[in-house]
């Protein structure tokens, strides 16, 4: 449970984009290794060489002390001055006996102030005191003797292992490279997936290829930016073919259907012709319903639609038909889209509105390169568990808003496959005028 909290957690907050995700599996890996590195050569090596010279150094000192006991009488001790510097490198004197200086502030991390308290108290074990605070080169050490004060100055770098900074540099420069070259080699990788992804939208958009746009990169994308070309012709001509054989076929049956206009017309008032007119009116606008369904708007090229002429143009639908209707645009009317089906979706809309209900209320927003479209209307609505089902090709509900006899059961269908095509959708909810509320949405 807590694992699965923990992965809830990280899934969140984990970048979304695969060049983001990317540079963490190129950093994460290094980052680690770098940081068991620096704790090995810290725990290891740093370490170690600065306790073993610190080790050496005190060494030295408690030999000094040894000869300073060993041979008191030397009054002025100029040879075992001489022998200290010459063959230790320490900088020594003696002074009178006087207590010593009081504790320092002691660094917050200093391996060698530690080392040396450790060896002077284990080897020497009298009384001392050490600086080895700021960025001076020397070491001060002072140790109290019985009738004096042996002062010692030593090199840092005799009781230090001062290449940690260079290490750790180089550790970090070289760190820095590798991240530069594979940032610069992972941007020439992504691209391509970048320009795939955006051809792949534009096709579903209905939007032409974009300039220049030829499968490279790696050979996997390659193959799928040749696959998608490929797709994206199949398509087209498939498109073409549906095109011209629907043509044809309107064509055709609009053919016979005039012929049976012309042969009522002929009989005259030899038979009642009134319901056979209405009849073939039926077929005809039925027909053009499955036609317009089957057709599509697939290979119409995407273009600048005013929403305030659209507009107008309902109000004069709602006029004919006497019903009231009003509307209100927020943001810039004009927005990118296929002309002729985003006027056919929203006419769809309104009039399945005006079909059942009196008032119609249409609200366009049109913002951070989305457009909403809400129609809301005061008829009885549609039940909950019917909403989806009544975008269903050829469906229409036994409810009071179907009961039109000439309607197909495809205007929702057509008017959702519109607003799929522009890679948005339509949803149903109830209506605050106590109707349906038909709400669109799609990048525009």
């Amino acid at each position: 449970m807590l694992w699965k909290r923990f992965s809830d957690w990280l899934a969140l907050r984990m970048p979304k984009r695969l060049y983001a995700r990317s540079l963490i599996i190129i950093i994460a890996p290094m980052v680690l290794l770098q940081s068991v590195i620096a704790f090995v050569f810290m725990e290891r090596h740093w370490q170690m060489v600065t306790e073993r010279l610190s080790t050496a150094v005190v060494r030295d000192i408690s030999a000094i002390i040894d000869i300073l006991e060993t041979y008191p009488q030397e009054p002025d001790y100029a040879n075992i001055i001489r022998i200290a510097q010459q063959r230790l490198d320490l900088n020594v004197s003696v002074l009178p006996s006087s207590p010593l200086p009081p504790p320092g502030p002691k660094p917050f991390f200093s391996i060698l102030d530690y080392f040396l308290n450790e060896e002077i108290t284990r080897q020497i074990n009298r009384p001392f005191w050490i600086d080895t605070v700021g960025d001076s080169d020397l070491v001060e050490i002072r140790i109290q003797l019985d009738d004096k004060v042996l002062r010692v100055f030593a090199k840092r770098s005799q009781a230090y292992a001062s290449n940690t900074l260079i290490f750790l540099t180089w550790m970090i420069g070289t760190a820095l490279v590798l991240l530069t070259i594979a940032i610069a080699f992972l941007r020439n990788q992504i691209k391509p997936i970048q320009q795939l992804s955006e051809a792949a939208e534009s096709f579903g958009k209905g939007q032409p290829m974009p300039v220049g746009f030829r499968p490279h990169g790696a050979e996997e994308v390659r193959k799928a930016g040749i696959a998608f070309i490929q797709m994206r012709e199949r398509i087209e001509r498939q498109i073409e073919q549906r095109t011209a054989m629907l043509s044809g076929v309107s064509h055709d049956l609009r053919t016979i259907l005039t012929r049976f206009k012309l042969q009522l017309a002929i009989a005259g008032s030899k038979i009642d012709t009134v319901p056979l007119n209405q009849d073939i009116t039926d077929m005809q606008n039925m027909l053009e319903g499955y036609l317009a369904f089957a057709r599509g708007e697939g290979s119409e090229e995407q273009g600048v639609l005013d929403l305030q002429i659209l507009i107008t143009k309902l109000e004069e639908e709602a006029r004919l038909r006497n019903r009231d209707f009003s509307a209100e645009i927020h943001g810039n009317s004009n927005i990118h889209v296929r002309p002729n089906a985003f006027t056919r979706l929203v006419s769809n809309l309104v009039g399945n509105a005006f079909r059942y209900a009196q008032s119609v209320h249409l609200t366009a927003t049109h913002e951070n390169d989305w457009l909403t479209i809400v129609v809301d209307d005061d008829g009885v609505g549609i039940p909950e568990d019917k909403r989806e089902e009544v975008f269903k090709p050829f469906v229409r509900l036994d409810e009071a808003r179907n009961q039109d006899a000439g309607g197909t059961g495809l205007g929702l269908a057509i008017a959702r496959d519109i607003a799929r095509n522009h890679g948005g959708d339509i949803t149903l909810d109830s209506s605050p005028k106590g109707g349906l509320r038909a709400i669109v949405s799609i990048p525009a």
